[in-house]
C-alpha cells in the first residue's frame, strides 16, 4: 500500500473516475480535477506529494501546469501522463522537471512504480532539507558554548528573532561575543544563503565610514578615481552588522536613521537614489539610553534601532560557562598546534572560575592559547597561567593544613631551584642546564618564586 496525497488532472471525466478509484485502493488520497484552471485552484487550497496529469486538457496544457507547479509548489512532484506519447515527448517533459513521462493505456505495475519512485525521492528530498536545516541551526550556534541560563535565553531570542524583519540591537561589554550573536540570527534566518556583511564603524574616521557603508562615485573626493560599491549594497538580500554603533558621529546618525527607516541611500558625491532590501543588526558595548540623555546620540535612531535588544551576559555573569569556554579553546588550539595538552588541572580551573575576565570572552580565548603554547606538561597547571589570574584574592583554592594547595607546591620546588642556583653560584645558565629546562622557564620560575632579587644568594 502507498500512502500519500494526489491530485489526478484530466479532462475525461470516465477516466479520471475510474483511475481515482483505482489509486484510492492502492491506499492514496485522491482528488480530482477536470482542467488546468480547477487544478490551480485546488493547489491554491492544499498541498499535494503528488500530481498525475494529463497533457492534453480542454482549458490548457499540462506542460504549462508542470510549470506553475515547479515555479509556485517546487515540493510537488508532477508525472504527465499522454495518449500520444513519442521520445522526444518524453524529453521534453523530463528536462521541463517531471517526475515521470507515462503513455496511456496505463499499465498498472508501470503506473505504482512511476508513483512509489516518486514518492521516494520526495521523501530523500525532504530528509536532505531537513538535515540540511538542522546542520545550519548546529553550525550557527556551534562556537557559541554557553549552558547559564542566561546564554540559553539569548539562544531562544536568536530562534524567535532570526526570520523576522525587525532590526536587532545587540548589546554588550567589549569580548562578549556580539559579532557570533549577529552571525547566529544570519545563519538561522531565510537569508542565510544571501550575504552577511560586518563593518566595524567605531575603526573608520566619519569620511571613510560613509563611504564605506554607501560606496562613492568617481571623482567623489581626493583618491576617488571609481565608483565603489558599499556595504550596504553588498549586503542587498542578506544581513548587514554594523558594529560600535555607539561611536557614530551626529551626522551619521542622520543618515543611518534614513536608511534604517527607508532603506534608501546615495552614495557619496551621487545623486541616484539606491533601495535595498536588508537586514540590519547593530551591536554596541555603550549604554545609548545613557548616551541620548547626555545629547550624544539621537533619540529617533534610539527607537529605531532598539526594536529587539538582545543582552549578552558578561563571563562573569555565567561563570558556570568559563570550563566549558576553556575546554572548548583547548581543544581548537590543540588541534592547530599539535600540542599534547589533554586538560586542566582542578586547581587551573578553580582560578579560571574565580577571575573577573574584565577582557571576557575573549580574554579567556587569549589566556588558554598562551597557556597551550608555553606550558609544558599534558595538563595545564596554575602555574601555566599569568600572575594576574592566579593571585587574586578572590581565589578558593584547595588547602594543605592552612596553605594553599599552591603554596604547598611553590615551597619545595624553591628549595629544588635555590640549592641548584647555590651549587652552580646562582649561575642562571648552568642552573637551567642543570634542571633541564630552557633559561626562559628558569627565569619565570624565579620570578614566581619570589627568587629573581637574589636575596637568598647569600645565605
Amino acid at each position: 500500500m502507498i500512502h500519500g496525497s494526489l491530485l489526478l488532472v484530466d479532462d475525461d471525466q470516465q477516466v479520471l473516475e475510474s483511475m481515482a478509484e483505482w489509486l484510492r485502493d492502492q491506499g492514496l488520497t485522491v482528488d480530482t480535477s477536470s482542467g488546468y484552471a480547477d487544478a490551480l485552484e485546488r493547489l491554491r487550497q492544499k498541498s499535494y506529494a503528488m500530481l498525475l496529469v494529463d497533457v492534453r486538457l480542454q482549458d490548457g496544457d499540462g506542460f504549462d501546469l508542470l510549470e506553475q507547479v515547479r515555479r509556485n509548489y517546487p515540493e510537488s512532484h508532477v508525472v504527465l501522463m499522454t495518449g500520444y506519447g513519442d521520445a522526444d515527448a518524453a524529453v521534453e517533459a523530463l528536462r521541463a522537471g517531471a517526475a515521470d513521462y507515462l503513455t496511456k493505456p496505463l499499465i498498472d505495475d508501470e503506473l505504482l512504480m512511476c508513483i512509489e519512485r516518486a514518492f521516494a525521492q520526495r521523501q530523500v528530498i525532504e530528509e536532505n532539507t531537513q538535515l540540511r536545516k538542522q546542520l545550519d541551526k548546529h553550525n550557527a550556534m556551534d562556537n557559541i558554548i554557553g549552558q547559564d541560563p542566561r546564554m540559553l535565553k539569548v539562544f531562544d531570542m536568536v530562534e524567535s528573532v532570526a526570520d523576522t524583519r525587525a532590526t536587532v540591537l545587540v548589546t554588550g561589554e567589549s569580548g562578549t561575543g556580539k559579532s557570533m550573536i549577529a552571525r547566529a540570527i544570519h545563519r538561522h534566518s531565510d537569508r542565510s544563503a544571501k550575504p552577511f556583511v560586518e563593518v566595524a564603524c567605531g575603526s573608520l574616521p566619519e569620511n571613510l565610514l560613509e563611504s564605506e557603508l554607501f560606496g562613492h562615485v568617481a571623482g567623489a573626493f581626493t583618491g576617488a578615481t571609481g565608483d565603489k560599491v558599499g556595504k550596504f549594497m553588498q549586503a542587498n538580500g542578506g544581513t548587514i552588522f554594523l558594529d560600535e554603533i555607539g561611536t557614530a558621529s551626529p551626522a551619521m546618525q542622520v543618515k543611518l536613521l534614513r536608511v534604517l527607516q527607508e532603506l534608501e541611500f546615495e552614495q557619496v558625491g551621487g545623486s541616484k537614489t539606491f533601495k535595498v532590501d536588508v537586514r540590519v543588526i547593530l551591536a554596541t558595548n555603550e549604554d545609548l539610553a545613557e548616551a541620548v540623555s547626555k545629547g550624544t546620540f539621537r533619540q529617533d535612531l534610539y527607537y529605531r534601532v532598539n526594536v529587539i535588544n538582545i543582552e549578552l551576559p558578561s563571563l562573569r555573569q555565567r561563570q558556570s560557562d568559563i570550563p566549558l569556554l576553556a575546554l572548548s579553546f583547548l581543544r581548537e588550539l590543540k588541534e592547530d598546534t599539535n600540542r599534547p595538552v589533554n586538560g586542566f588541572s582542578e586547581e587551573a580551573l578553580a582560578a579560571l572560575e574565580a577571575y573577573p575576565w574584565p577582557g571576557n570572552i575573549r580574554e579567556l580565548q587569549n589566556v588558554v592559547e598562551r597557556a597551550v603554547l608555553l606550558g609544558k606538561g599534558d595538563v595545564i597547571s596554575i602555574g601555566d597561567l599569568p600572575r594576574d589570574i592566579v593571585g587574586g584574592p578572590s581565589i578558593s583554592l584547595p588547602r594543605v593544613g592552612n596553605k594553599t594547595l599552591k603554596e604547598a607546591l611553590e615551597e619545595p620546588e624553591r628549595q629544588i631551584i635555590l640549592d641548584v642556583l647555590e651549587s652552580n653560584s646562582w649561575n642562571r645558565n648552568a642552573t637551567a642546564d642543570s634542571l633541564g629546562v630552557n633559561r626562559t622557564t628558569l627565569y619565570k620560575k624565579m620570578k614566581r618564586l619570589g627568587l629573581e632579587d637574589g636575596k637568598y644568594a647569600s645565605r
